[in-house]
């Protein structure tokens, strides 16, 4: 079964991204099932039960999303073996743009819009820089200049990276991300598998349901910010 990751920022079109390019893949003889990975609620899994696209929807509540994830990836690749799928798309919230849910050996698809700004690219981190295709969205929205100096900024922070424009609610380039989908690698299971890039440090006191603000209850992983003096010559 080929399992692909697809990341990125909230509300960026991961959704209807996949939406659009499972049904070409289904087109060409590939059965599809998504896992979706989210804090705190999410109707994506109507959408993809209306696609008729077998979905399973996990909320992490107070976890980070893609520890919740990485946590619980065994289970997601044997049920998605048990719906019988030939690939298995994990689409992530991808809250914090730190975490790097991708996969070694695995294809690993990163998706960003062209509303974020133009900085945006430099600070999403590995989940950016380490993704093999980099699919942009919300092209329509913005200037053909604007589309190519926001490419170039992608393709500074990952020269290795597959880059296309697409457009999750017409369909546009979906054809074309199902056809490198459809190359992708496939594996009998997941276990011992790596990640690309370490999760961020967590296990402070605030990670263990502390609220209580000051330094007498900060315990565990913590990191202080160095602030100069406004004084200071």
């Amino acid at each position: 079964m080929k399992l692909i990751t697809v990341a990125g920022p909230p509300s960026c079109g991961k959704t209807a991204l996949i939406l659009k390019t499972a049904v070409h893949l289904e087109e060409n003889g590939a059965t599809c099932a998504v896992i979706k990975f989210d804090c705190l609620r999410s109707r994506d899994g109507d959408l993809y039960e209306a696609a008729g696209i077998p979905v399973t929807v996990a909320i992490s509540g107070g976890l980070c999303p893609d520890h919740f994830f990485i946590t619980n990836l065994e289970e997601a690749f044997a049920w998605a073996e048990d719906c019988r799928a030939d690939c298995c798309i994990i689409e992530t919230a991808g809250l914090c743009n730190r975490c790097s849910p991708h996969i070694r050996g695995l294809l690993a698809l990163c998706v960003i819009d062209n509303l974020m700004g133009i900085d945006a690219p430099e600070k999403i981190g590995p989940m950016l820089r380490n993704a093999d295709l980099v699919a942009i969205t919300k092209g329509d929205l913005v200037s053909q200049a604007e589309r190519e100096v926001y490419r170039h900024r992608i393709h500074l922070m990952n020269r290795r990276a597959v880059i296309r424009h697409v457009n999750g609610l017409t369909g546009q380039g979906c054809r074309d991300l199902a056809r490198i989908m459809a190359a992708a690698p496939a594996v009998s299971e997941v276990t011992d598998m790596k990640l690309r890039f370490s999760m961020p440090a967590a296990v402070c006191s605030y990670c263990l349901s502390e609220t209580r603000i000051g330094a007498r209850y900060q315990k565990g992983n913590v990191k202080k910010a160095l602030f100069k003096s406004r004084h200071a010559s």
